[in-house]
Protein backbone atom coordinates (compact mmCIF):
# COMPACT_ATOMS: atom_id res chain seq x y z
CA UNK A 1 0.00 0.00 0.00
CA UNK A 2 2.93 2.33 0.73
CA UNK A 3 0.93 4.66 2.99
CA UNK A 4 2.96 7.63 4.23
CA UNK A 5 3.59 7.69 7.97
CA UNK A 6 5.13 9.76 10.74
CA UNK A 7 7.03 8.21 13.64
CA UNK A 8 7.23 9.95 17.00
CA UNK A 9 7.82 9.16 20.64
CA UNK A 10 5.36 10.87 22.94
CA UNK A 11 5.08 11.21 26.71
CA UNK A 12 1.75 10.44 28.37
CA UNK A 13 0.79 10.62 32.04
CA UNK A 14 -1.15 8.50 34.46
CA UNK A 15 -1.43 8.34 38.25
CA UNK A 16 1.90 6.50 38.52
CA UNK A 17 3.83 9.06 36.46
CA UNK A 18 4.77 9.60 32.83
CA UNK A 19 5.49 6.95 30.22
CA UNK A 20 6.51 6.97 26.58
CA UNK A 21 4.51 5.76 23.60
CA UNK A 22 5.97 5.20 20.15
CA UNK A 23 3.37 6.28 17.58
CA UNK A 24 3.49 5.49 13.89
CA UNK A 25 0.82 7.68 12.36
CA UNK A 26 -0.55 6.88 8.93
CA UNK A 27 -1.55 9.89 6.82
CA UNK A 28 -5.00 8.46 6.09
CA UNK A 29 -5.44 5.75 8.73
CA UNK A 30 -8.13 3.15 8.27
CA UNK A 31 -7.54 1.41 11.60
CA UNK A 32 -5.56 1.61 14.82
CA UNK A 33 -3.17 -1.04 16.12
CA UNK A 34 -2.37 -1.19 19.82
CA UNK A 35 0.98 -2.95 20.23
CA UNK A 36 1.64 -4.62 23.59
CA UNK A 37 5.30 -5.43 24.16
CA UNK A 38 6.69 -8.34 26.16
CA UNK A 39 8.57 -8.32 29.45
CA UNK A 40 11.55 -6.37 28.11
CA UNK A 41 9.33 -3.32 27.74
CA UNK A 42 10.81 -1.79 24.56
CA UNK A 43 8.37 -2.00 21.61
CA UNK A 44 10.97 -0.58 19.22
CA UNK A 45 12.60 -4.01 19.22
CA UNK A 46 9.64 -4.84 16.93
CA UNK A 47 9.92 -1.67 14.83
CA UNK A 48 9.90 -3.35 11.37
CA UNK A 49 6.60 -5.08 12.23
CA UNK A 50 5.13 -1.81 13.49
CA UNK A 51 6.33 -0.08 10.33
CA UNK A 52 4.69 -2.72 8.15
CA UNK A 53 1.40 -2.18 9.95
CA UNK A 54 1.65 1.58 9.47
CA UNK A 55 2.43 1.07 5.77
CA UNK A 56 -0.89 -0.79 5.51
CA UNK A 57 -2.78 2.29 6.70
CA UNK A 58 -2.83 1.62 10.44
CA UNK A 59 -1.90 4.16 13.07
CA UNK A 60 0.15 2.24 15.64
CA UNK A 61 0.46 3.04 19.36
CA UNK A 62 3.14 1.12 21.26
CA UNK A 63 3.65 2.01 24.94
CA UNK A 64 7.06 1.57 26.57
CA UNK A 65 7.38 -0.10 29.96
CA UNK A 66 10.09 -0.71 32.52
CA UNK A 67 11.64 -4.14 32.07
CA UNK A 68 10.02 -6.81 34.24
CA UNK A 69 12.84 -7.95 36.50
CA UNK A 70 10.89 -10.83 38.01
CA UNK A 71 9.58 -13.80 36.01
CA UNK A 72 6.55 -13.74 38.32
CA UNK A 73 4.63 -10.47 37.67
CA UNK A 74 2.45 -9.09 40.42
CA UNK A 75 -1.08 -7.81 40.23
CA UNK A 76 0.28 -4.24 40.30
CA UNK A 77 2.62 -5.00 37.39
CA UNK A 78 -0.24 -6.27 35.26
CA UNK A 79 -2.75 -3.57 36.21
CA UNK A 80 -0.20 -0.85 35.37
CA UNK A 81 0.40 -2.29 31.91
CA UNK A 82 -3.29 -2.68 31.13
CA UNK A 83 -4.02 0.86 32.28
CA UNK A 84 -1.26 2.36 30.15
CA UNK A 85 -2.28 0.35 27.12
CA UNK A 86 -5.77 1.81 27.40
CA UNK A 87 -4.37 5.33 27.77
CA UNK A 88 -2.22 4.84 24.67
CA UNK A 89 -5.28 3.69 22.75
CA UNK A 90 -7.21 6.73 23.97
CA UNK A 91 -4.41 8.93 22.65
CA UNK A 92 -4.59 7.76 19.03
CA UNK A 93 -8.21 6.69 18.52
CA UNK A 94 -10.47 8.78 16.33
CA UNK A 95 -14.28 8.69 16.11
CA UNK A 96 -15.62 5.83 14.03
CA UNK A 97 -12.38 3.85 14.02
CA UNK A 98 -11.77 0.38 15.46
CA UNK A 99 -8.58 -1.18 16.71
CA UNK A 100 -6.67 -4.43 16.66
CA UNK A 101 -4.35 -5.60 19.40
CA UNK A 102 -0.96 -7.09 18.53
CA UNK A 103 1.21 -8.40 21.34
CA UNK A 104 4.21 -10.56 22.24
CA UNK A 105 4.54 -12.83 25.29
CA UNK A 106 3.21 -11.10 28.44
CA UNK A 107 2.00 -8.35 26.12
CA UNK A 108 -0.47 -10.86 24.69
CA UNK A 109 -1.70 -11.53 28.22
CA UNK A 110 -2.42 -7.85 28.68
CA UNK A 111 -4.39 -7.66 25.43
CA UNK A 112 -6.51 -10.64 26.43
CA UNK A 113 -7.31 -8.89 29.74
CA UNK A 114 -8.17 -5.70 27.86
CA UNK A 115 -10.44 -7.79 25.61
CA UNK A 116 -12.37 -9.19 28.58
CA UNK A 117 -10.32 -12.06 30.03
CA UNK A 118 -9.76 -12.49 33.76
CA UNK A 119 -6.12 -13.10 34.72
CA UNK A 120 -4.81 -14.63 37.93
CA UNK A 121 -1.27 -14.22 39.27
CA UNK A 122 0.65 -17.01 40.97
CA UNK A 123 -0.23 -15.34 44.27
CA UNK A 124 -3.92 -15.89 43.40
CA UNK A 125 -4.48 -12.18 42.80
CA UNK A 126 -7.25 -11.46 40.30
CA UNK A 127 -6.68 -9.02 37.43
CA UNK A 128 -9.84 -8.01 35.66
CA UNK A 129 -10.78 -4.72 33.99
CA UNK A 130 -13.71 -3.50 31.93
CA UNK A 131 -13.37 -4.85 28.36
CA UNK A 132 -12.46 -2.26 25.75
CA UNK A 133 -15.06 -2.47 22.96
CA UNK A 134 -12.74 -0.70 20.51
CA UNK A 135 -10.64 -3.86 20.10
CA UNK A 136 -12.12 -6.11 17.42
CA UNK A 137 -9.35 -8.74 17.03
CA UNK A 138 -6.10 -9.90 18.61
CA UNK A 139 -2.87 -11.08 16.97
CA UNK A 140 -0.75 -12.80 19.63
CA UNK A 141 2.91 -13.80 19.27
CA UNK A 142 4.18 -16.47 21.70
CA UNK A 143 1.24 -15.75 24.02
CA UNK A 144 1.54 -16.34 27.76
CA UNK A 145 -1.78 -17.90 28.80
CA UNK A 146 -1.06 -19.60 32.13
CA UNK A 147 -2.74 -16.59 33.75
CA UNK A 148 -6.13 -17.82 32.48
CA UNK A 149 -6.33 -21.33 33.93
CA UNK A 150 -9.13 -20.52 36.36
CA UNK A 151 -12.56 -21.82 35.21
CA UNK A 152 -14.26 -19.30 32.92
CA UNK A 153 -11.27 -16.94 32.86
CA UNK A 154 -11.57 -16.45 29.09
CA UNK A 155 -15.37 -16.27 28.94
CA UNK A 156 -15.33 -12.50 28.52
CA UNK A 157 -13.29 -12.56 25.31
CA UNK A 158 -15.52 -12.00 22.29
CA UNK A 159 -13.15 -11.14 19.40
CA UNK A 160 -11.30 -13.28 16.83
CA UNK A 161 -7.80 -14.38 17.82
CA UNK A 162 -4.81 -15.39 15.71
CA UNK A 163 -1.79 -16.76 17.59
CA UNK A 164 1.71 -17.86 16.58
CA UNK A 165 3.88 -20.18 18.69
CA UNK A 166 7.40 -21.53 18.22
CA UNK A 167 8.08 -25.22 18.62
CA UNK A 168 11.36 -24.45 20.43
CA UNK A 169 9.88 -21.84 22.76
CA UNK A 170 10.59 -22.93 26.34
CA UNK A 171 9.16 -19.77 27.98
CA UNK A 172 5.67 -19.91 26.45
CA UNK A 173 5.48 -23.32 24.75
CA UNK A 174 2.98 -24.04 21.96
CA UNK A 175 0.57 -25.58 24.48
CA UNK A 176 -0.12 -22.07 25.78
CA UNK A 177 -1.35 -20.94 22.37
CA UNK A 178 -3.27 -24.19 21.85
CA UNK A 179 -5.03 -23.51 25.17
CA UNK A 180 -6.76 -20.50 23.60
CA UNK A 181 -8.25 -22.63 20.84
CA UNK A 182 -9.33 -25.28 23.36
CA UNK A 183 -11.03 -22.73 25.61
CA UNK A 184 -12.71 -20.33 23.17
CA UNK A 185 -12.37 -21.92 19.72
CA UNK A 186 -15.87 -23.41 19.87
CA UNK A 187 -17.49 -19.97 19.97
CA UNK A 188 -14.93 -17.66 18.33
CA UNK A 189 -12.62 -17.78 15.30
CA UNK A 190 -9.25 -18.85 16.74
CA UNK A 191 -6.26 -19.64 14.54
CA UNK A 192 -3.03 -21.11 15.94
CA UNK A 193 0.09 -21.24 13.76
CA UNK A 194 3.01 -23.39 14.87
CA UNK A 195 6.38 -22.14 13.67
CA UNK A 196 8.80 -25.03 13.37
CA UNK A 197 12.13 -24.30 15.03
CA UNK A 198 11.21 -20.87 16.40
CA UNK A 199 12.04 -19.84 19.95
CA UNK A 200 10.49 -17.26 22.23
CA UNK A 201 12.61 -14.38 20.92
CA UNK A 202 12.40 -15.40 17.26
CA UNK A 203 9.34 -13.12 17.04
CA UNK A 204 11.45 -10.02 17.82
CA UNK A 205 13.33 -8.06 15.17
CA UNK A 206 15.94 -7.11 17.79
CA UNK A 207 16.07 -9.90 20.39
CA UNK A 208 18.02 -9.57 23.65
CA UNK A 209 21.75 -9.79 22.91
CA UNK A 210 22.39 -12.77 25.20
CA UNK A 211 19.91 -15.02 23.39
CA UNK A 212 20.81 -17.73 20.89
CA UNK A 213 18.55 -17.77 17.82
CA UNK A 214 17.38 -21.28 16.84
CA UNK A 215 16.04 -20.22 13.43
CA UNK A 216 18.67 -20.13 10.68
CA UNK A 217 16.46 -17.86 8.55
CA UNK A 218 14.86 -15.59 11.14
CA UNK A 219 14.76 -12.55 8.83
CA UNK A 220 12.83 -14.55 6.22
CA UNK A 221 10.46 -15.79 8.91
CA UNK A 222 9.87 -12.29 10.29
CA UNK A 223 9.07 -10.91 6.85
CA UNK A 224 6.51 -13.68 6.35
CA UNK A 225 5.11 -13.16 9.85
CA UNK A 226 4.73 -9.44 9.21
CA UNK A 227 2.69 -10.15 6.08
CA UNK A 228 0.46 -12.58 7.98
CA UNK A 229 -0.13 -10.18 10.88
CA UNK A 230 -0.91 -7.32 8.50
CA UNK A 231 -3.44 -9.44 6.60
CA UNK A 232 -5.16 -10.52 9.79
CA UNK A 233 -5.28 -6.99 11.19
CA UNK A 234 -6.60 -5.34 8.03
CA UNK A 235 -9.07 -8.02 6.89
CA UNK A 236 -12.34 -6.13 7.15
CA UNK A 237 -14.36 -9.33 6.81
CA UNK A 238 -13.28 -10.18 10.36
CA UNK A 239 -14.67 -6.99 11.84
Amino acid sequence: MGTARRVSRRALNDAAGSFDVTVLEATEPSRVVLFSVGGGGDPERHLPLLTSLADQGCTVAAPHFARMVSPVPTQDDLVLRVRRLRLALDHVMRPGMSAAGVGHSIGSTMLLVLAGAEAWTRAAQRVVVAPDPRLDRLALLAPATDFFRAPGALNGVSVPVCAWAGTKDEMTPPAQAAFLKEEIGARLPVEVHLVEGAGHFSFMNAPPPQTVEPLPDRDVFLARLGDQVCRFVTDQDRA
